[in-house]
C-alpha cells in the first residue's frame, strides 16, 4: 500500500497532478485548494497518499493530500458517512477545508446553518454529514485555531459593518460567511469607529 510519495511534480490541474518518484510517473488526485498550494511542476513534492480500489475489479486510483491531517479527514469522510465513496469525500474535504477546526465545531454542535451557509453542504448533506461523523470527528487532530464567529454571538450592526457587508456581497461572498466574518471583527473590535473599508480588509482576512 502507498503511503506516500516524495518526487518532481510533472504536471498539475484542479482535480490531479502527476508526480514522479523514483522513474514512475504516478496520477493522483487532489482537491482544488491542494492544487493551488502546490509549486509549479518541475519542484519536488511530498503527498500523504490514500489509495481507493474501484469495486467489480476495477483499478487503484491514489488520492493525495499535504498534511495528515488532510489525509486523516478524507479518510473519515470515506469511512464514516454513509454512501461515500473516495470521489465524494474528496469533494466534502475540499470544502471543510475552508477551516477545518470551524467544520468540525459546526458538526459536534449540530449547526447545520453554519454548515450549508458558510461551507456550501447542502441540507440533506450537511444532516449526514453530523449523523456520519459526531462520534469520530472530536477525536481528529486538527491544525489551526478557529476563524469564524459562534452562532449566537455578535450581530453585524448597521452603519459601516452594513456597508461593509454589502462590499463582501459584491466581492462574491455568501451572506452566511460575510456575516461569520464581520461578527469575528466585531468582537475584536469592541467600540471601535472602524470605516467599512478597514473593516472589509480585516474580513478578508478570515475568509
Amino acid at each position: 500500500m502507498i503511503a506516500s510519495l516524495r518526487g518532481t511534480l510533472l504536471s498539475k490541474d484542479a482535480q490531479r497532478v502527476v508526480l514522479e518518484a523514483g522513474g514512475v510517473g504516478y496520477e493522483v488526485c487532489v482537491t482544488a485548494a491542494t492544487a493551488a498550494a502546490l509549486p509549479e511542476p518541475g519542484c519536488s513534492v511530498l503527498l500523504h497518499v490514500a489509495e481507493s480500489v474501484a469495486m467489480y475489479g476495477g483499478g487503484v486510483t491514489l488520492y493525495g493530500f499535504l498534511t495528515p491531517s488532510d489525509k486523516e479527514m478524507f479518510l473519515t469522510f470515506r469511512d464514516c458517512v454513509p454512501g461515500t465513496g473516495a470521489k465524494k469525500a474528496l469533494e466534502h474535504l475540499d470544502k471543510a477545508s475552508k477551516s477545518l477546526p470551524d467544520f468540525r465545531r459546526a458538526v459536534l454542535e449540530q449547526d447545520a446553518k453554519v454548515l450549508t451557509g458558510v461551507f456550501g453542504f447542502t441540507r440533506k448533506t450537511a444532516g449526514n454529514l453530523i449523523a456520519g461523523l459526531k462520534e469520530s470527528i472530536a477525536a481528529l487532530s486538527l491544525p489551526g485555531s478557529e476563524r469564524l464567529a459562534r452562532t449566537g454571538g455578535a450581530a453585524v450592526p448597521a452603519g459601516a459593518m452594513g456597508r461593509a457587508l454589502s462590499g463582501l456581497a459584491a466581492l462574491g461572498y455568501n451572506s452566511a460567511e460575510a456575516r461569520a466574518a464581520l461578527s469575528s471583527v466585531a468582537e475584536e473590535h469592541p467600540g471601535e469607529a472602524l470605516d467599512p473599508e478597514r473593516i472589509i480588509r480585516l474580513a478578508l482576512k478570515r475568509l
